[in-house]
């Protein structure tokens, strides 16, 4: 099933295209991460797909309506988006900054309602945060904010879930942990998780469905097994590859890579 895809998007910033005439399906309930290249256009794609930025042709549909028409409100109830440098909390606490993911669903004066503090608690809870409730979020360590930050997603209860580079800055246990909950979310109640990341080996380990991309377009789309292959990476990242297998998971990974001779990358 599909809710939510593109129809020939097509995003520039100036006369520069970043994306072009790109047509991807979003595999409903499921995890999916979006590889490429610094500047190849997956933070942009990210963006337009939840109208935090706008696009000059295509479309956006999602459950059969283009987002562009969208009522904002209806729109954050459907989808929710943690960015890759989310604005300062500075002066909130942890249960505050959580508070604001539950403004699509607010009414008249905007005041937590009885629900909105069950919605709170559940999502301090799943994330494994509450003890932090009343702390500030400047007093907490990277890992536990960027928990904070999906706790906030969370709390707008929506299906889909769209996240830029969640283990930016993370040592190697937190990026296992934010990835792990996120499979968490993703297993136990359905929620559809799309996300920019880095690492290969993480994306070919916890995504079912890879998109990479170059150039603003997709080379390849599919499970890790299409995706993560020699020829694949070479088009992609200029490198040439060996493709193994992960002994935990049996899933390919990366093992070791060079530069391709006679390729920049900058």
């Amino acid at each position: 099933m599909v809710r939510l895809y593109t129809d020939q998007l097509h995003i520039s910033y100036g006369e520069k295209a970043i994306v072009k005439n790109l047509s991807v399906e979003i595999p409903d309930k499921k995890i999916t991460t979006i590889i490429g290249s610094n500047g190849c256009g997956k933070s942009t794609l990210l963006k337009a797909i939840t109208r935090v930025i706008a696009h000059q042709s295509g479309s956006v549909i999602l459950d059969g309506e283009h987002i562009s028409k969208e009522n904002t409100k209806t729109l954050a109830k459907k989808m929710a988006i943690l960015p890759q440098t989310p604005e300062s909390a500075s002066g909130l606490t942890v249960g505050e900054l959580v508070s604001y993911g539950r403004f699509p669903h607010q009414k008249g004066f905007g005041r937590l309602s009885k629900k909105d503090y069950e919605v709170i608690d559940w999502t301090l809870e799943v994330t494994g945060i509450k003890e932090f409730k009343f702390r500030p979020v400047d007093a907490l360590s990277g890992g536990q904010r960027q928990r904070v930050w999906i706790a906030m997603a969370l709390a707008q209860e929506t299906e889909i879930i769209f996240l830029d580079e969640p283990t930016t800055y993370l040592d190697m246990a937190h990026q296992l942990e934010v990835l792990e909950l996120l499979q968490n979310l993703n297993v136990e109640q359905g929620r559809t998780i799309v996300m920019v990341l880095h690492d290969l080996n993480q994306a070919a380990r916890f995504a079912d469905y890879i998109i990479a991309l170059k150039d603003g377009e997709i080379v390849k789309a599919g499970d890790s097994e299409e995706v993560m292959n020699k020829d694949v990476l070479k088009k992609v990242f200029h490198i040439d590859a060996e493709v193994g297998r992960d002994p935990r998971t049996s899933k390919p990974m990366c093992i070791t890579y060079n530069l391709l001779k006679g390729v920049s990358t900058l």
